[in-house]
């Protein structure tokens, strides 16, 4: 898990830093193990935050770990554990799988982190003394499976609920509550005022179709610390603990107000540490988020976020889910994918290309091994792979690696490739990018095809036109190494050391037409993804 942390003291000229795109992921609920929708979250913000680095952007990339909840004490009592120990335990789990995926996060956020509870703390706090909740009994029916209480609305004709909220029980106690009725029109009005806020559009349908169409309820806040004690304590009521909801959105603000953070500092009343770094964090550019948690982010967060006096986040990216052979993944049936067995037997770039080329971001997603198995053969190895192994492998053997004069036949092709790349990747649509390199990939191989520099090369009086040939098939392939750094950095490093360049990263910029010098010498060519046996059908 690549976790950059601060020194706790700066030399003062690096203490004063302009505002860093800021992303994140929704942090993940350790009552379980991490999964294929987990590996496509934390894969898209990765690639993001890459993205945004090589196009001269200061990054801070979050993702974490919600810990608190009804569901964890369970689970821990019924192993024998207590709560904490059990979070431990599940945590250096989920490093680890940080670490397979190499995120390039910097920082990792635990809601049992101190740092964090005194930012919930802090914010109740202050929410309480000006007049935003209220207490208040209350009689109903409550899902302890998602934490959630429900209403006569949430039964169905027959009378029951659905089964995907658990056991259902009926509860009467009291609670405190935060007033988001009052607030109805407000978010409806800055939604629509707001079009790129939630994206894609048909999800900010969603939200506002809801919004229009239901009366919206004050939020439950609390739960009784005599029921549930695996909690953030309420700092102005001993007797209650704070509803996991409302713990697990604050991280967006815990962690920028532990960095130093003036805007948030001040929102929740906290002093800054004299000593520490002041990153400007807040807003937050981008919350990369699954369709299931739009509510809590979409109509809770920024209720939250106007009581607290701070600016909403500049996009929601709502991703969809993802189905095994057409079918919910289940580990009943035994109908899952396993990301560490994928990359371990495929390869990291395999994995990330896959899930990136074959779902846009928004609609949900079909995993078929059939269909991995076929784009790794057609796009990566046959594709890219042979690409670069064949124009490296000719100038080696026609040129003993020397990289002959500048020509720009493909060159129109690569800006092209390069303009529409960055492009997409400033509009976070990752497929379309991936589109758009693979267009230049393929243009590439055609070209192969119709210049046959194995012909060429046969004939003495055609050396000129090899030459021609052999610098633009090895430009290509430096300006594809250059494009796919945020999405297969290692495939990148790969085709940057057989070129005989640094395998460094470099900003996008640089795939600009005409980086490889003539005289160079390349380095060995290798193959970037070997061709697999495919079973017999």
């Amino acid at each position: 898990m690549a976790v950059v942390e601060l020194p706790a003291s700066l030399p003062h000229s690096a203490r004063h830093m302009s505002k860093r795109f800021y992303l994140t992921t929704a942090i993940d609920y350790v009552n379980g193990q991490p999964h294929l929708g987990h590996a496509y979250e934390k894969i898209i913000a990765d690639v993001i935050a890459r993205a945004h680095r090589l196009l001269g952007d200061e990054v801070f990339f979050l993702t974490g770990l919600d810990e608190h909840g009804q569901k964890v004490q369970q689970a821990a009592i019924a192993e024998g554990k207590s709560p904490q120990a059990y979070c431990d335990e599940l945590a250096a789990i989920w490093g680890r799988f940080a670490a397979k995926l190499q995120l390039t996060n910097d920082d990792f956020v635990r809601t049992t982190d101190a740092r964090h509870k005194a930012a919930v703390q802090a914010l109740l706090a202050r929410l309480h003394r000006e007049g935003h909740f209220y207490q208040s009994p209350y009689r109903g029916f409550y899902s302890q499976k998602e934490e959630t209480f429900l209403t006569e609305k949430d039964r169905r004709p027959d009378g029951t609920f659905d089964p995907s909220y658990g056991d259902v029980v009926e509860l009467v106690e009291e609670n405190y509550y935060f007033k988001l009725k009052d607030q109805q029109q407000w978010l409806i009005d800055y939604i629509e005022a707001n079009p790129e806020f939630i994206a894609p559009s048909y999800r900010r349908n969603e939200v506002l179709g809801f919004l229009k169409n239901n009366t919206l309820e004050d939020l439950c806040i609390t739960r009784p610390a005599a029921r549930l004690n695996w909690g953030i304590p309420v700092p102005f009521d001993a007797g209650y603990v704070t509803y996991v909801w409302f713990d697990a959105l604050v991280n967006y603000i815990s962690v920028p107000a532990a960095r130093g953070d003036a805007a948030v500092l001040a929102a929740i009343g906290q002093a800054a540490d004299a000593g520490g770094a002041a990153v400007e964090l807040w807003p937050a550019d981008l919350h990369i988020i699954g369709k299931d948690i739009l509510k809590f982010h979409c109509v809770y967060w920024p209720i939250m976020l106007k009581a607290a006096g701070l600016a909403l986040p500049r996009q929601l990216l709502v991703h969809g889910w993802w189905q095994k052979d057409g079918v919910k993944m289940s580990k009943t049936t035994g109908n899952v994918v396993d990301p560490g067995a994928v990359i371990d037997e495929w390869g990291l770039d395999a994995f990330r290309f896959y899930v990136l080329r074959e779902l846009d971001i928004g609609p949900d997603g079909n995993w078929t091994d059939a269909g991995f198995a076929g784009r790794y053969q057609a796009e990566l190895a046959n594709g890219l792979g042979n690409l670069v192994n064949r124009s490296l492998s000719m100038l080696k053997r026609y040129r003993n690696g020397v990289v002959p004069a500048r020509s720009d036949e493909l060159a129109a092709d690569a800006g092209r490739a390069m303009t529409e790349t960055l492009t997409h990747l400033r509009a976070s649509e990752l497929q379309g990018a991936l589109v758009s390199v693979w267009q230049l990939v393929t243009r590439a191989n055609q070209y192969v095809d119709q210049t046959a520099p194995f012909k060429l090369a046969k004939d003495p009086a055609q050396a000129a036109r090899l030459d021609e040939v052999l610098y633009n098939l090895a430009e290509t392939c430096r300006v594809l190494g250059v494009l796919l750094q945020p999405f297969l950095p290692g495939t990148s490093a790969k085709i940057f050391r057989q070129l005989g360049l640094p395998d460094a990263t470099v900003p996008l910029s640089t795939a600009a037409w005409g980086g490889l010098r003539a005289g160079a010498t390349i380095g060995e060519p290798v193959a970037l993804f070997p061709r697999k046996d495919q079973p017999k059908k």
